[in-house]
C-alpha cells in the first residue's frame, strides 16, 4: 500500500511540476508615418478638422463671413494653367475653392485625388461671372461649357497661407 501511495505521490508531483508550454502572442502595432510636402508657409498637420466638419461651418456662414481654420480634404481639381487654385471635396457634394495667399505659391497640377491639409482663412464669397469663366478656362473646359456660365455664384472659399500635400504613408 505504501508503494502505491508513494507512486501516486510521485506521479502527482511529476504532473504538477511538469512545465507547461505557454503561448505568448506578440501583438505588433503598425504605426503608419505620413510624410508631407510643404507649400507656402510652414504649417503642421496637428489640429486639422475634417472636410465634413468644415462643411458644417460653411453652412452657418453668410457672404462676407470668415474664420481662420485648418482642414484636411481630398483634391478634386487643380488649375491646369499653373496650379494657382484648387477645389477640395467637402464630403457632402459641395466643394471649396482654394486660392493661395498673395499668389505666393502654386500647387502641382497632377494632385487630383490626393489629400491635402490647408491652413488659412475660410470665407463665403459671391463669385462674378467673369471670374467663374476664367476658372472654367483654367480648368480646361470647352468653349460651350464656358458660355453656359451666365450667373454669379455663392461659393465656399479658402485663402491658404500654407498647404501640406500628403505624399505617402510609410
Amino acid at each position: 500500500m505504501k508503494k502505491y501511495l508513494l507512486i501516486t505521490m510521485l506521479l502527482t508531483m511529476f504532473v504538477a511540476c511538469k512545465s507547461e508550454e505557454k503561448k505568448e502572442e506578440t501583438v505588433i502595432e503598425e504605426t503608419k508615418e505620413i510624410t508631407y510636402k510643404s507649400f507656402g508657409e510652414e504649417i503642421i498637420a496637428d489640429d486639422a478638422i475634417t472636410a465634413i466638419s468644415m462643411a458644417e461651418h460653411y453652412k452657418t456662414m453668410k457672404v462676407g463671413d470668415s474664420i481662420n481654420s485648418k482642414m484636411i480634404a481630398k483634391v478634386d481639381e487643380v488649375c491646369q494653367a499653373k496650379g494657382c487654385w484648387m477645389k477640395l471635396d467637402l464630403g457632402n457634394g459641395e466643394e471649396v475653392m482654394v486660392k493661395f495667399k498673395d499668389y505666393g505659391f502654386f500647387m502641382p497640377k497632377n494632385i487630383a485625388g490626393q489629400e491635402v491639409i490647408v491652413n488659412g482663412k475660410a470665407y463665403v464669397n459671391e463669385v462674378p461671372v467673369e471670374e467663374l469663366r476664367h476658372y472654367a478656362e483654367d480648368a480646361g473646359k470647352s468653349a460651350e461649357e464656358i458660355a453656359k456660365i451666365t450667373e454669379s455664384k455663392k461659393t465656399y472659399s479658402f485663402e491658404a497661407d500654407g498647404v501640406l500635400l500628403v505624399e505617402e504613408e510609410l
